[in-house]
């Protein structure tokens, strides 16, 4: 059918077209007839032509058809019948053609019929395609809006992160600070009493301890390396602390020449290899970590890799079936495309590597900041 509708609607791009077709395919017909006709007889010309009227009737239209019904009668009764009638009557030639007229209106009838029936189903595909074509635009628009939602959450979260820790950093530390003193004072008072100085000396390490947390935590949520020394002396010192509390043994392989890049590059790269150490100190199993960080033709390549379990088959599948991933390597992946950038996890029995590339903005004044 598809087939049928498409050799309709090319014959009916022009209007003499069709005309043009069923002239030509009416008088092939009769040449065939006139061809058969001393083999056959004299009752073959109307059967014969049949073939010539329904493809005029099927992909021509009702005008056509017409022009190859009159054309047909003319050229049996003046071309093919005088050339092999031999003793044929007239009420025979009447009978034959009165049957080839009635049979024609059937056949231009049905064909008309199929025409509209084809023309009806062509103008609902155009329709339905039409609203496919909507339906994917304002698709791609929700999708859009969604993405530039998603960065700007991000964006609000760091800089949430960084208020948060300036005033951990300023208030409560400089409090622990000056309450450490103070018990330091007390102590030395009070020095003969045993137990009093005892309890005072576990008070100061209780207090020096949590002065310790929550500067870690303060440096963990927004490191201030990271916007006063770069991306490399931030990462080589998280580094050397998530080797300390996990005892896993990271190698860190940073070049010396490595520079600055924008604040929100520098924020993303690190906060990938944040994310990707703490799935390795959770997740993997492994002993050993390594982070590798290059750039070069523009480009920032990260690379973190574990000797762990890695994720299992049947975790893969799942999430490749459902789309659905962790928040923190969902962060990831919108944070690496908002830069332009892209992401590609590796995981199997030896262990998982996380590969990351960036494209380096060349704006100055973004770089310098």
């Amino acid at each position: 059918m598809a087939t049928a509708s498409l050799v309709s609607a090319r014959i009916s791009k022009n209007i003499l077209a069709p005309y043009l077709m069923a002239f030509l395919v009416t008088v092939a017909a009769l040449f065939i007839c006139s061809a058969l006709n001393p083999f056959l007889g004299g009752y073959v010309p109307y059967v014969s032509l049949f073939p010539a009227l329904a493809f005029c009737a099927w992909y021509c239209g009702v005008g056509p058809s017409i022009l190859s019904v009159t054309l047909s009668l003319f050229g049996v009764k003046y071309w093919v019948i005088p050339s092999v009638e031999t003793s044929n009557s007239n009420m025979v030639q009447s009978i034959g053609m009165l049957v080839f007229l009635l049979a024609s209106g059937v056949v231009v009838y049905m064909g008309e019929a199929r025409r509209r029936e084809i023309e009806r189903l062509r103008t609902e595909q155009c329709s339905l395609e039409q609203r496919a074509q909507e339906r994917t635009a304002a698709l791609d628009s929700a999708n859009r809006d969604l993405r530039t939602l998603s960065a700007r959450l991000l964006q609000l979260q760091d800089e949430e992160r960084r208020r948060f820790a300036r005033e951990l950093h300023d208030s409560v530390g400089q409090s622990l600070a000056g309450l450490t003193l103070n018990l330091s004072a007390v102590r030395t008072d009070i020095e003969r009493l045993a137990k009093t100085a005892n309890a005072l000396s576990e008070s100061e390490a209780i207090v020096q301890e949590m002065s310790k947390e929550v500067r870690t935590i303060s440096y963990l949520l927004h490191p201030p390396m990271l916007d006063e020394a770069g991306l490399a002396s931030a990462l080589r010192w998280y580094v050397e602390g998530f080797t300390q509390r996990s005892k896993i043994q990271v190698e860190a392989e940073f070049p010396d020449d490595f520079g600055r890049l924008s604040q929100e590059l520098e924020t993303a790269v690190f906060r990938v290899v944040q994310e990707c150490l703490t799935n390795i100190h959770r997740h993997s199993g492994s002993p050993t970590a390594k982070v590798s960080i290059a750039r070069f033709n523009g480009l920032v390549r990260v690379e973190v890799s574990d000797r762990g379990k890695g994720i299992t088959p049947e975790k893969r599948r799942e999430m490749e079936a459902s789309g659905t991933l962790g928040v923190g390597l969902r962060g990831m992946r919108e944070r690496i495309l908002q830069l332009g950038g892209n992401i590609k996890i590796d995981s199997n029995s030896p262990g998982t590597v996380v590969r990351v590339q960036v494209p380096v903005a060349h704006d100055a004044e973004t770089a310098a900041a």
